[in-house]
Formats: structure tokens, sequence, C-alpha cells
């Protein structure tokens, strides 16, 4: 998983997996969700990131099974 932020543009986007995109679909006009050929979740795209998200803070903390 990857999670990038283009601060130029306040675009956050997020790969959930390294594969084709295969289909995009708009879920609302600032948010664009990319499936795979499977057609599993593999990305998600939102513009306007810092009012709609908790960007620049970020944290991300794992878990032990």
């Amino acid at each position: 998983m990857k999670v990038k932020y283009f601060q130029d543009t306040d675009t956050l986007y997020i790969e959930l997996k390294d594969t084709e995109v295969a289909e995009s679909r708009d879920l609302d006009e600032n948010t664009v969700l990319d499936f795979d050929g499977a057609g599993g979740l593999c990305a998600i795209t939102i513009e306007h990131a810092k009012e709609r998200t908790g960007i620049p803070r970020f944290s991300f903390e794992q878990i032990a099974a």
C-alpha cells in the first residue's frame, strides 16, 4: 500500500495494491475509485484533500495479530 499527497494540486492518492487499473469510477465529483480486472478496488484518488481529510496530519499504526 502506498499513500501519496500532491501538495501542488491538493490531491491524495491511496494505492491499495500495485496492479493495472482496468476501470475508474467517480464516487462523487472529487473522489475516483480505481478497480482491477477482477473488479477489486486497487486505488482511491481524493481531490481537495486538505478540507476532506486530515492531511497533513497523518499517522500509521500496525497492530500485531
